[in-house]
């Protein structure tokens, strides 16, 4: 395996602490208690909708869906700039091409705010290809994105493996016949992510070191 897709948010972006105060403003708004890192580990999945009926304890329909994803989206932009890369990068990725490997990211977040973020750290050169959601709301599946991105890099999925932080990494990396390795840095506890059959790193570090 040559080439790394990376995932972004919880992967090699730090912003857990902004995901769940973004996340209890959602609740705060939904008359729900408000939550913390380990109560969002522990409901979380795609397709995100039914995870937030999970967390609301109640059926959401396209209004309220439409609500939750401007009020979870404008608080996660006000603590962006509180955010940071996660411990070893940009080193790894430094070293991964080093040799002479490729890396891509694809990312469910924002195509046309991601790419940006991305060049603000310094990042864009690492990467061959940089995959951001185009869509106007998101919570999908990253199944079909992960098919595109491979095919725009001209890479047979048997030659790549996604390294992200959710089960749904893992699910899309099967669907598109990619191999993945997961890690513990994010939003799912490490027993939903060993539950999906791959290995399971604590650090991006450790999951580079799986690749050797």
């Amino acid at each position: 395996m040559n080439h790394i897709v990376w995932d972004w948010n919880g992967t090699i972006f730090s912003d857990n602490h902004a995901v769940v105060s973004a996340v209890n403003e959602v609740c705060t708004a939904f008359d729900r208690e408000h939550i913390d890192l380990d109560e969002w580990r522990s409901v979380f999945s795609r397709p995100l909708l039914q995870c937030y009926e999970r967390l609301l304890h109640r059926s959401l329909t396209d209004e309220d869906w439409a609500r939750i994803d401007v009020l979870y989206h404008e608080a996660y932009r006000d603590l962006l700039h509180t955010c940071g890369l996660a411990n070893g990068v940009p080193d790894v990725l430094e070293e991964w091409t080093t040799v002479g490997r490729s890396q891509s990211l694809l990312s469910m977040w924002f195509h046309d705010e991601l790419v940006p973020l991305v060049a603000k750290y310094e990042l864009t050169g690492l990467f061959k290809q940089v995959d951001g959601l185009r869509a106007g709301i998101g919570g999908g599946s990253k199944a079909a994105h992960l098919e595109r991105h491979l095919a725009e890099l001209g890479l047979a999925p048997e030659e790549a493996v996604v390294i992200g932080d959710v089960v749904d990494d893992a699910e899309a990396a099967a669907h598109a016949g990619a191999n993945c390795v997961l890690v513990t840095t994010g939003v799912m506890s490490r027993s939903a992510l060993e539950a999906a059959g791959v290995p399971v790193a604590d650090s991006i570090q450790e999951a580079v070191s799986w690749l050797a």
